[in-house]
C-alpha cells in the first residue's frame, strides 16, 4: 500500500510517498481502508522534528484520524465491524496510508449523513474544544477568546463557547476575511495576532483557549480578567517564552490561572461519547466542519507546505 513517510525532520519536502506492507491487526483492532485522512497541527509539530525526544524517528508514518471502511478485525473483534463506515484514531502515526490499524476502543460507526472529511475535521479537534472548555471552568455569560481559531480546534471552540452562552467570543486571525467566516461561525469580536481589537473588543477575558503557544503567548495572559483562566490546547506557533510564568507572578493579586490540555488525559469512554454527539450533530447541521480542501494522498507535503504558510481556514483531508 502506499504511506507517507519522514526521510527527514524539518520542511515539509522531507515527506516521501513509498510503498509499505499493508498492517495487520493486532488482538483487539481493526484495519480501516481509508477515505479521508486528517491533516492536523500535532502532524506538522512532529515533521519538524520538535518531538523527537519522545521517539519519533526517521521513516515515521505520520497521521492520527482517519475515515474509511473495515477491511478486517483482529482476535477477539466482533466481525460485525467489517464493512461499517467508522472513524479512527490511530495514535500519534499511521494516518497517511491506503490502509490504517486502529483499537477498537478507538474506533466509532458514523452517521449515514456524515462525510469521512467531516469525520476527520470534528473528530480529534472537537472533543479537544469541549474538554478544553470544561478544563477552563466555562459557566454562560463569560467572555472567552480563542486565539488561533482558524484551525479546526478553535473553528469548534468558537461555536461551543457561543452555543453555551459566552457573552462575547472574540477570536484572534489573520485577515478580514477569515474574520468575516469566525464571525458567522460565532464570534462576537475580532482581533489581529498580537490581540488588538476595535473599540468594542472587551478589556479582559474569563477564558482564553490557545492553539498557538509561540513568543507572544505571554501577551493574551495580560488579557485576563481576574480569576481568569488560560487553556494551553497547542503550541503550533512554536514554544513559549521560558519564563513566561513571570507574567503570572506580576499579576498575582489577580488570581489567574494556567492549564495545558490534552486529551489524551480524558478516559476513552468519555471522549467516545462527546465525539458521539459532535458527530450527530454535525450530520444535523448544528454543529459545522470546516474543510480546507481534499487533496490526494500524495500531496501529504503541499497540504503541510499551505499549513505551514497559514493558509488553511479549517482542516486539509488527504484522500488515497
Amino acid at each position: 500500500m502506499k504511506a507517507v513517510v519522514i526521510r527527514t525532520f524539518g520542511d515539509p519536502g522531507g515527506m516521501e510517498v513509498v510503498d509499505v506492507p499493508a498492517p495487520v491487526p493486532a488482538p483487539g483492532q481493526l484495519r480501516i481502508a481509508t477515505e479521508a485522512i486528517g491533516v492536523g497541527g500535532v502532524d506538522a509539530v512532529i515533521r519538524r522534528g520538535t518531538l523527537a525526544a519522545y521517539g519519533f524517528r526517521e521513516g515515521h508514518v505520520l497521521g492520527s484520524e482517519v475515515a474509511g471502511r473495515v477491511a478486517a478485525v483482529g482476535e477477539g473483534v466482533d466481525t460485525s465491524w467489517i464493512g461499517r463506515r467508522v472513524w479512527a484514531f490511530t495514535g500519534l502515526s499511521g494516518g497517511y496510508a491506503e490502509q490504517a490499524v486502529a483499537a477498537v476502543e478507538d474506533v466509532l460507526a458514523l452517521p449515514d449523513d456524515l462525510t469521512g472529511a467531516d469525520a476527520v475535521t470534528l473528530g480529534g479537534s472537537g472533543v479537544v474544544a469541549h474538554f478544553a472548555l470544561e478544563r477552563a471552568r466555562f459557566t454562560p455569560g463569560e467572555t472567552v477568546l480563542v486565539r488561533g481559531a482558524a484551525g479546526s480546534i478553535g473553528i469548534t471552540a468558537v461555536q461551543l463557547a457561543a452555543r453555551r452562552g459566552a457573552s462575547a467570543v472574540a477570536v484572534t486571525t489573520s485577515s478580514v476575511d477569515r474574520g468575516t467566516r469566525l464571525r458567522d461561525l460565532g464570534a462576537t469580536h475580532v482581533l489581529d495576532r498580537t490581540g488588538e481589537g476595535g473599540p468594542d473588543t472587551p478589556l479582559g477575558f474569563d477564558v482564553v483557549i490557545d492553539v498557538v503557544g509561540g513568543p507572544q503567548l505571554p501577551l493574551f495572559l495580560d488579557k485576563l480578567n481576574p480569576n481568569g483562566r488560560f487553556v494551553a490546547v497547542g503550541v503550533v506557533g512554536g514554544q513559549p517564552p521560558a519564563d513566561f510564568g513571570m507574567r503570572l507572578m506580576d499579576a498575582f493579586r489577580k488570581s489567574l490561572s494556567f492549564a495545558t490540555f490534552s486529551s489524551d488525559t480524558v478516559p476513552g469512554p468519555d471522549r467516545q461519547s462527546v465525539r458521539s454527539s459532535q458527530f450527530a450533530d454535525a450530520a444535523h447541521g448544528d454543529l459545522r466542519t470546516v474543510v480546507h480542501e481534499v487533496l490526494p494522498l500524495d500531496q501529504a507535503a503541499l497540504a503541510h507546505h499551505r499549513m505551514d504558510a497559514g493558509e488553511v481556514f479549517g482542516r486539509i483531508v488527504l484522500a488515497p
